[in-house]
């Protein structure tokens, strides 16, 4: 048995925002994916995986009925048969390797699922990512839902406010554009649950909720609106913006190591840095207006480039 491919993703704006409102955009990312598989001779990883999966079927019978069900006798047999998520999606990397996993359960075990197939109404993303957010919730404490919704519509997602979202186009991508958006490899594995926890408790004090709606929030819902103009001039100047704010604001966030390699970047302007995903480890969000000077400036690190301008 081999179910479909489901893919990783890429929020590109919105980190930490959007559990406060702002906008956000996330874009699936096809390099890496997973699917749900059964194996004669299980690696340790596959087991693992299977063991893992156990604990999260005894979780979704307990979910609302009224919400979402499954079928989970069907669940439960091949999970007994040693079913496992067989993905080459980095955990802890910011790139939604539980979000595609949940999407993958969904897609072939609920019961009156909502299909990628028929008219998504706001309603029916809004039902969707209500369904996802308690199913992932199971791995991260709390989740928006956004990283199974993203995997399982293999669709760019365009975040206006909690109860606002669509499926959006992005502007194509340029062959022989100049700039970029990559991803740089940390080499730590990062964990959502407690950085989570930091930006709650910094949520407590007034000065960081004033910077979060004056600063971090202007400067995201303007990026996601030059980004899906395609004013590539606005949007490295609000990007500018947004790293300084982040460095300043978020240092918990970014691995020891990169704080240097972050300023630099604002200084001479040959990238700029921001989170992906929760952050404290796994990727780290790279633009820039010149992908060759920013290789020359990041020597020595491992970049991926996902988007060019």
């Amino acid at each position: 048995m081999k179910g479909p491919l489901f893919y990783s993703k890429i929020l590109l704006f919105g980190e930490y925002g959007i559990i406060k409102d702002s906008k956000g955009l996330s874009i699936p990312y096809n390099f890496y994916n997973g699917a749900l598989k059964v194996d004669e001779n299980p690696s340790s990883e596959a087991l693992k995986s299977n063991e893992s999966l156990k604990r999260f079927v005894t979780y979704l019978e307990n979910l609302d009925k009224d919400l979402v069900s499954f079928n989970i006798d069907e669940l439960k047999a091949d999970v007994e048969a040693g079913m496992y998520f067989d993905s080459s999606i980095p955990q802890g990397y910011g790139v939604g390797s539980s979000g595609a996993l949940v999407a993958a359960i969904y897609d072939k075990y609920a019961t009156e699922k909502i299909t990628v197939l028929e008219n998504l109404t706001r309603d029916k993303l809004l039902k969707l990512k209500a369904i996802f957010s308690e199913m992932e919730s199971f791995f991260h404490g709390k989740s928006s839902g956004l990283d199974p919704l993203n995997s399982y519509l293999s669709l760019p997602i365009l975040i206006n406010s909690k109860d606002n979202i669509e499926a959006t186009g992005i502007p194509s991508q340029s062959a022989d554009g100049k700039g970029a958006v990559f991803l740089l490899d940390s080499g730590i594995v990062g964990e959502t649950a407690p950085m989570v926890s930091i930006f709650m408790e910094n949520m407590k004090n007034e000065g960081f909720r004033n910077m979060l709606k004056e600063q971090f929030i202007k400067h995201t819902d303007a990026c996601v609106d030059d980004f899906l103009r395609g004013d590539i001039k606005s949007l490295f100047r609000n990007t500018k913006q947004l790293s300084k704010i982040v460095l300043n604001n978020f240092k918990p966030m970014i691995p020891q190591q990169f704080h240097e390699l972050w300023k630099m970047g604002i200084e001479t302007n040959d990238y700029y840095l921001k989170l992906c995903g929760s952050g404290g480890g796994g990727y780290i969000l790279g633009f820039t207006e010149d992908i060759e000077r920013a290789k020359e400036a990041l020597k020595g690190q491992k970049l991926e480039v996902v988007y060019n301008f």
